[in-house]
């Protein structure tokens, strides 16, 4: 096996890799991009094929026809797809005549996701670790604040990136060749039931670092043929943890399992010898992963102090300097080694979600002899010099004082030092909120715990209020109340206070009051602009339907609110409300084209998961042409009505088109502006 420290070094092994592979390729991960740079250090590609990750796969299938890849991706939540690639599907399988199959897992629980990273090829060779293949990913060892080379495919840099992947053969590749092949299966697609008998030579240009290890495989699984949930990564953490003695290096992107914290805390406890270190990133890239984690990472932290060890733990983050620039380098591994004698390389965070919500897969390496202990000690001391511009032999020198030897570092102004993470815990009410949901402890289950939920009762209960307002609305237009539903009597009412403050006021009101009985809202729209005049209706028009709007909103959410808490709970509730939806354009559609009374659209809307803001945006949108139409151009629409013509129709249409397409410019900067808070 050899440890492949960065991207660059791991691009270019896979590449010489791929280039042998014979019969079957799988590669399983959490995302992935056709536009990916897989090129080593140099940033460019030597052996004549595409440096891009899609055509580089489509060409290598062209030049053998046997080969197969398989291509496994997480069919992501939206909050990510502004991060994800647009048609990947189309994109790798385009033109490689069905032997480059793509497919999104979908079959994981609301609120899990596919996080393994493995590459598999010819059930020989198995890449596994940290690293998915997709963009912003590559870095050299180096993390050079500034890089010409670190760049996305729109042209845009990004900062330093640290992640560790590593690649083996022999048994240890054949089981991840087959754990792969299980979660292609999973996932409902067909695979090649042999595994390829032959063999592929291991990359001449990639060093063998150790041979003949113990090797372990652990996963996370929460789809399994038993309905069962493995949890191989958290059993296997504890033990490691616990058999502590001398030095625990981790490198790791989210902290906020607590009872690792816990277990690592008592371990330190019980054996005074006993030092950590933990590499993790300064802040977290995005601001989601902020709210959800921060909270999570000051309680791990928490967890040393109270435990009285914290004089013993360091958390530090790399950083590299050019000139007067200071570029926090970003740390995505998921890495551990435990006094020199345990080595895993992984997937899984030191978060709830890895332990139990999500799937992952780590590579567990145990030294059986002298020399495999050295090489374990290797990697660390390598890891910890590349981070401080050391060397190895500089690190194992100050094995004693290596906390001293980080303060060092730091004060002596070099090019790339380890500082200390600030432990600062957020205390807002929306990190408080984010967090349950975005890293829960097990799957959240939507799907089951809805089913429970929606009894005989409850839906007989819903049904017939549905029945009712549907029925009052029925009963303005088609019974003897619709001569109370005229538009003239309305007008007329309202009429004897149009000169005074009082009639905008009574107009509205009578504006809420209908929404509450159902009342044909286009009437009190015409009345209120016949009786007040184009400009001061339309605005009271507007008003009135904006408030009755709002406050059957808010009964429907009256009415759903305890439905929504015990289906995701109280603090899950109120985030899911705030980031799903985005509904501007939906809500402006449905008032455009009514497929149900105004009263019944408020209602059901409330009760749902739409944000008020969207809802309250979408309706003004909505209303507001039929609404200015109505007031200004009362006349003129009727005398349409009458002589109807194919040109009078025309500018009618196009005229909703446009205001359609100024309806979904709203959506595009409600969406955009959400995503950049």
């Amino acid at each position: 096996m050899t440890v492949l420290n960065d991207a660059a070094n791991y691009f270019a092994a896979l590449r010489e890799a791929l280039l042998e592979a014979q019969e079957q390729v799988y590669i399983v991960g959490w995302d992935i991009h056709s536009e990916t740079r897989l090129v080593g250090a140099s940033g460019r590609a030597e052996d004549g094929l595409p440096d891009q990750l899609g055509p580089f796969l489509r060409a290598l299938v062209e030049r053998r026809p046997s080969l197969r890849v398989n291509i496994l991706v997480w069919d992501f939540v939206s909050f990510y797809a502004s991060e994800r690639e647009w048609n990947s599907a189309g994109k790798f399988t385009a033109q490689a005549c069905g032997r480059v199959r793509f497919h999104l897992d979908s079959t994981l629980p609301f609120g899990s996701a596919q996080h393994q990273k493995i590459v598999c090829i010819d059930g020989s060779l198995a890449f596994v670790g940290g690293l998915d293949l997709t963009i912003r990913r590559w870095d050299t060892s180096d993390h050079c604040a500034e890089s010409v080379l670190r760049r996305d495919p729109e042209g845009r840099p990004y900062p330093p990136f640290h992640d560790v992947q590593c690649m083996v053969d022999g048994e240890a590749a054949a089981w991840l060749f087959d754990i792969a092949k299980d979660r292609w299966r999973a996932a409902g697609q067909q695979s090649d039931d042999r595994r390829p008998l032959k063999s592929i030579p291991w990359p001449p240009n990639v060093p063998v670092e150790a041979e003949h290890l113990p090797a372990g495989i652990a996963r996370t699984e929460i789809v399994c043929p038993a309905g069962s949930s493995i949890k191989e990564v958290e059993r296997s953490l504890t033990a490691a943890i616990r058999s502590a003695t001398r030095f625990v290096y981790i490198e790791n992107q989210f902290t906020s399992a607590i009872k690792i914290a816990r277990d690592l805390a008592e371990q330190m406890r019980r054996v005074p010898s006993l030092r950590v270190l933990v590499v993790t990133p300064r802040l977290h890239s995005s601001w989601l992963e902020s709210q959800a984690m921060q909270n999570g990472r000051g309680a791990f932290f928490a967890c040393f102090g109270e435990a009285g060890v914290a004089d013993r733990i360091r958390f530090v983050y790399p950083v590299s300097r050019s000139g007067d620039m200071d570029a926090a380098v970003m740390v995505h591994s998921k890495l551990m080694i435990v006094d020199d004698r345990i080595l895993r390389i992984g997937s899984a965070n030191l978060n709830n979600r890895s332990m139990g919500a999500d799937s992952e897969c780590d590579l567990i390496l145990e030294a059986a002899s002298d020399e495999h202990r050295d090489f374990i000690a290797s990697v660390r001391r390598r890891l910890i010099a590349h981070f401080c511009d050391l060397d190895e032999q500089t690190v194992a020198q100050n094995e004693d004082r290596l906390f001293a030897l980080l303060d060092d570092v730091s004060g002596s102004g070099g090019a790339k030092m380890l500082r200390d993470v600030e432990s600062s815990i957020l205390i807002s009410a929306l990190a408080t909120m984010v967090q349950p949901v975005a890293d829960p402890e097990r799957p959240l289950h939507l799907e089951r715990a809805a089913s429970r939920m929606w009894s005989t009762k409850t839906l007989i209960g819903i049904v017939s209020i549905t029945v009712a307002l549907f029925g009052l609305a029925i009963a303005w237009s088609y019974t003897s109340l619709s001569g109370i539903a005229d538009a003239g009597r309305i007008s007329t009412l309202l009429s004897a206070y149009s000169h005074s403050l009082w009639g905008p006021l009574f107009a509205i009101a009578a504006f809420v009051v209908g929404g509450l009985i159902v009342f044909p809202v286009l009437v009190l729209i015409a009345a209120t602009a016949a009786a007040l005049g184009p400009w001061l209706g339309f605005i009271t028009a507007m008003a009135g339907v904006l408030l009755s709007a709002f406050v059957l909103f808010a009964i429907g959410r009256a009415l759903g609110r305890q439905r929504l808490q015990n289906l995701l709970g109280r603090r899950a509730g109120r985030i899911q409300e705030r980031v799903v939806g985005k509904g501007v354009l939906a809500v402006v559609v449905i008032r455009m084209i009514p497929i149900a009374p105004f009263s019944v659209v408020n209602v059901v809307a409330g009760a749902s998961t739409l944000p008020l803001r969207d809802f309250l945006v979408g309706t003004l949108l909505g209303m507001m042409p039929g609404i200015l139409a109505m007031a200004v151009l009362g006349a003129q629409i009727a005398d349409l009505a009458r002589n109807a013509s194919w040109s009078s129709g025309l500018l009618l249409a196009l005229a909703f088109a446009g205001w359609l397409g100024i309806c979904a410019g709203a959506q595009f900067v409600a969406t955009w502006l959400a995503g950049r808070r």
